[in-house]
C-alpha cells in the first residue's frame, strides 16, 4: 500500500511539474488600445544645412512592451507625424529618453503581469513564468539589490536584440541617426556591428544608431548611477565618455544626471563635441515640482552649486545644465508614462547660444525640436 501511495503521489508530483512547466510557455496577449497622439511642444530655429535635434518624449505604458511591434507602432507614429511636419531629414538627430530600453524585460510575458497595478506584483509574475532562468539569474547577480539585479540580467540576451532591432530597424526606417535611450545590460558591448552582454555588473547605457541601423561606437555607459539604482547599477567611469560622428556634427550622450556636471562636459570637449543628447528617466508623479533629491552617493555632486532640496528638480535640471554646457546645441528628453503604480515626470528643453528653450508644458507625448 505504502509503495502503492509513493507512486501516486510521484505520479501526482511529475504531473504537476508538466503542468507548471506547460503554463509557463504560455503567452496570451490581452486586449491593447494606444494613443499614438504628439505635441509639437518645441521647434527652434529654421531649417538649414546643418540638421537638427529631434528629441522624443514617448507616452509609454506595460502594455506598450508586451510585443516589439506594439512599441515600434507607437515610436514609428511619432516619427511619422515629425516627418509630416518636416522635422525629419538624413542629418536628423532623433534622442529618446532614458531607460525606454531598460523596460523591455517585460516583452513577451504573460498577460497578467501587464494588468497588475503593483510593481511588485509584475515582479512576481516575471519569476513564477520564468522560474529557471529567475533561478540562474539570482546565481549570477552582484550588487546589493540581488533580485533587482537578476530580474534584468535573467533576460539580458533577449533585451539586447530587441533593443537593437528595434531602435536599429527605427533609425533605418526614417534615415536617422537615433540615440536609443538607455538600457540596463550586464557590461554590454559592440562587436562586429552587434550588440552583446557579458558576464560583469550591470551599467545604464545608451547606443547610438546610424541611419543604415548600425551601431555608432560602444555603449556609452552612465558614469554615475543615480541614488535609486545604485544598488543594483554600477558607475561607468571605466569607460570614459566617447564622441560619436553623425550627419549633423560630432554627438555625445550624457545618460541621466551625466549631464549635471562640468567636468563630463569638458571631457567631451577635449574630444571636440559639437552638440550633446541627454536622455533623462525621473520617476515619481509630479516629481518636477518637487525639491530636487540631489545624488548624495555620489562624491562628485559635492561640487555642484546646488544643495538638495535647495530648489525644485525643474530647477535644479535647468541650471546644472545650462552652468555645466552654455554654449553647445543639447537637448535633455524626458520619459513620460505610467509603469504600474510607479509614475514619471519632467519636461524637455534645449539649450542653444547661451539660450534655454523649454517649449509648451503638456502631460502627452511631446516632440522638441531644435534646428542647428
Amino acid at each position: 500500500m505504502r509503495k502503492l501511495l509513493a507512486s501516486a503521489l510521484a505520479l501526482v508530483m511529475i504531473a504537476a511539474l508538466f503542468s507548471y512547466g506547460f503554463w509557463t510557455q504560455q503567452r496570451p496577449e490581452g486586449h491593447y488600445l494606444s494613443d499614438l497622439r504628439i505635441e509639437l511642444a518645441l521647434n527652434q530655429g529654421v531649417p538649414g544645412e546643418h540638421g537638427n535635434l529631434l528629441g522624443i518624449e514617448p507616452l509609454l505604458y506595460p502594455s506598450d512592451y508586451q510585443n516589439l511591434g506594439r512599441l515600434h507602432r507607437k515610436l514609428s507614429a511619432y516619427l511619422e507625424q515629425a516627418r509630416a511636419q518636416g522635422l525629419v531629414n538624413p542629418r536628423t538627430v532623433v534622442v529618446l529618453p532614458e531607460h525606454i530600453g531598460t523596460w523591455l524585460w517585460a516583452r513577451g510575458e504573460k498577460k497578467e503581469l501587464y494588468q497588475v497595478t503593483q510593481f511588485r506584483e509584475a515582479w512576481q509574475w516575471l519569476e513564477l513564468s520564468n522560474p529557471v532562468r529567475y533561478g540562474l539569474a539570482m546565481l549570477a547577480a552582484t550588487g546589493d539589490d540581488r533580485r533587482s539585479d537578476a530580474h534584468l540580467r535573467m533576460k539580458a540576451r533577449q533585451m539586447a536584440a530587441d533593443y537593437q532591432q528595434l531602435f536599429g530597424g527605427l533609425a533605418r526606417e526614417f534615415g536617422v541617426t537615433l540615440v536609443a535611450g538607455s538600457i540596463v545590460l550586464p557590461s554590454p558591448y559592440v562587436e562586429e556591428g552587434q550588440l552583446h552582454v557579458g558576464k560583469g555588473p550591470l551599467f545604464n547605457s545608451s547606443l547610438v544608431f546610424a541611419s543604415d541601423g548600425t551601431p555608432l561606437g560602444q555603449p556609452q555607459l552612465q558614469q554615475y548611477a543615480d541614488s535609486e539604482v545604485r544598488r543594483f547599477i554600477q558607475d561607468g567611469q571605466a569607460q570614459p565618455l566617447q564622441v560619436v560622428q553623425t550627419p549633423a556634427g560630432r554627438l555625445g550622450v550624457l545618460v541621466g544626471s551625466d549631464s549635471w556636471y562640468p567636468r563630463n562636459h569638458e571631457l567631451l570637449a577635449h574630444q571636440s563635441v559639437q552638440l550633446i543628447a541627454n536622455p533623462v528617466f525621473l520617476s515619481g508623479k509630479g516629481s518636477w515640482q518637487e525639491p530636487w533629491r540631489g545624488n548624495r552617493h555620489q562624491q562628485a555632486a559635492n561640487q555642484l552649486p546646488l544643495s538638495k532640496g535647495e530648489v525644485s528638480e525643474e530647477a535644479a535640471w535647468r541650471q546644472l545644465i545650462l552652468a555645466a554646457n552654455p554654449k553647445l546645441p543639447s537637448i535633455s528628453v524626458f520619459l513620460r508614462g505610467q509603469f504600474w503604480e510607479l509614475g514619471s515626470d519632467g519636461q524637455g528643453f534645449a539649450n542653444q547660444a547661451g539660450a534655454q528653450l523649454a517649449g509648451n508644458p503638456s502631460q502627452g507625448a511631446r516632440l522638441l525640436n531644435l534646428w542647428l
